[in-house]
């Protein structure tokens, strides 16, 4: 049986210090591990931070990956992150992890469910404020995303707002009206690939 566990976003405020550290949790894991991973018997939740799994370091290393430094409230070395580990019995089916990313009108969620070897199994928006929600929570869209990994996303260009030419990540349309709000979710898919990548991936590589 699923292990209940209902929590919104995580607010960590720092003594002395304006901004806050924002995580978040998947709404209702119960429902959304089921519905992203049909066929799996459990899962465990677990917070890692920038902070906690290597400090400045890491947090440099991220922004050199990502091309693009980390600001405001949803981007800072305090964020707790929440990984949920998906299990068949004690196989290990991957993961889902979410983050927060400025749009135009407000944050977004973007969680990516992983397989075990870091592959987008699926793509969710949970939480967006946009003229073109519908469209960017479309099905259609969504897919566009299934198969891809974080080396099909090191082309792109988070400043720029640009793939590299003939990259698997130059192949995903945006919706007509999305804007800005396109952009901040490419830039949402490739900093969740690479803090997967620190977090996990390259862990179980070594």
């Amino acid at each position: 049986m699923y292990k209940i566990l209902l929590m919104l976003c995580i607010f960590a405020a720092a003594p002395g210090r304006a901004a806050a550290a924002v995580g978040c949790d998947l709404n209702d894991p119960d429902r959304d591990v089921a519905r992203l991973f049909p066929g799996s018997t459990g899962y465990k939740t677990r917070y890692v931070s920038l902070k906690t799994s290597g400090g400045q370091p890491l947090l440099d290393r991220v922004e050199k990956r990502l091309g693009d430094k980390f600001h405001g409230l949803y981007e800072n070395i305090d964020v707790p992150y929440t990984l949920y580990d998906i299990y068949r019995g004690t196989q290990t089916l991957g993961y889902i992890h979410g983050v927060n990313q400025k749009g135009e009108y407000g944050g977004i969620q973007v969680f990516l469910a992983l397989d075990s070897v870091g592959v987008i199994k699926s793509f969710y928006i949970q939480k967006l404020t946009s003229r073109a929600a519908k469209d960017l929570r479309a099905k259609e869209f969504a897919a566009q995303f299934a198969g891809l990994a974080l080396k099909d996303f090191e082309g792109y260009d988070p400043v720029a707002s640009k793939a590299a030419a003939g990259s698997p990540s130059a192949g995903i349309k945006a919706p007509a009206k999305a804007g800005g709000d396109f952009n901040s979710v490419m830039r949402a898919v490739k900093k969740n690939l690479i803090l997967m990548d620190e977090f996990v991936f390259s862990k179980k590589a070594k």
